[in-house]
């Protein structure tokens, strides 16, 4: 029986993050895969293991470890070598934190919003108001989200000032590459603050947004590297991409 067993949903940007740092650590897991549309993730019995209700979760010799960055720290610390993710110098683990504090504060809630509004609300357009204000108020983190998103999406200005934050984040990134030299944020050293970043990215590109860089070839050379990374591959399994589960977005 594999050492570790990962609850986690194929879409979730979060989920990413954590299949992503097994596969690069070479770790074998056993995968639940939960259906966030029907409310897996809101079970009593998932509650219990996560009482946040998100994915995913990592249980680890019968504990659990939850919130997908701290996940992927954990790993680092229990499996080091021998490819640490984590740099050995204290101000280029200075800088890493930073960023993961930056891209946790603006591209991660931000790419939510046309990931709802372009893929997601096809699950709430035909829910009644009842059922759908149920399932919203049993999220113990993302009620308010989910409300203000309701069963018609985010208004348009919403919808835009998401963008714009995403815009900004875009910046921020390749200014952080050209002062490294890449191909990664800190340099030669593949770091969490890339894996931080990696679902982000891959999540525009799918949303069909990645003319967001198109001025920016420092994304695009590391987003081609990401997608060369020995954990690419397994971490993206088919059915991991919104546009193999959504025909309009492939239109």
């Amino acid at each position: 029986m594999p050492e570790f067993e990962l609850y986690n949903a194929p879409q979730s940007i979060c989920s990413h993050k954590v299949r992503f740092a097994l596969h690069a650590k070479g770790q074998d897991f056993e995968e639940h895969k939960l259906d966030l549309f029907s409310g897996d993730q809101l079970t009593p019995a998932y509650l219990a293991i996560n009482p946040n209700g998100l994915v995913p979760t990592l249980i680890h010799n019968g504990a659990n470890i939850i919130d997908s960055l701290v996940i992927v720290q954990y790993l680092d610390e229990l499996l080091p070598e021998p490819s640490p993710l984590v740099p050995a110098d204290a101000l280029a683990r200075a800088r890493m934190r930073s960023l993961m504090a930056y891209i946790d504060e603006v591209p991660t809630p931000a790419v939510r919003v046309p990931s709802y509004n372009m893929a997601f609300l096809v699950h709430f357009q035909s829910m009644p108001e009842d059922e759908f204000l149920e399932m919203a108020n049993a999220k113990p983190l993302r009620k308010e989200f989910l409300l203000n998103f309701g069963r018609v999406g985010f208004p348009e200005k919403a919808y835009n000032e998401a963008l714009e934050r995403l815009a900004r984040s875009l910046v921020r990134v390749q200014a952080e590459i050209e002062k490294s030299g890449g191909p990664w944020f800190l340099g030669d050293a593949f770091t969490i603050a890339d894996i931080a970043m990696m679902p982000v990215i891959i999540r525009l590109d799918d949303l069909n947004l990645g003319q967001m860089w198109d001025d920016k070839p420092e994304i695009s050379r590391w987003l081609e590297a990401i997608k060369g990374h020995p954990a690419y591959s397994p971490t993206f399994y088919h059915g991991s991409l919104l546009t193999e589960q959504y025909a309009h977005l492939r239109a």
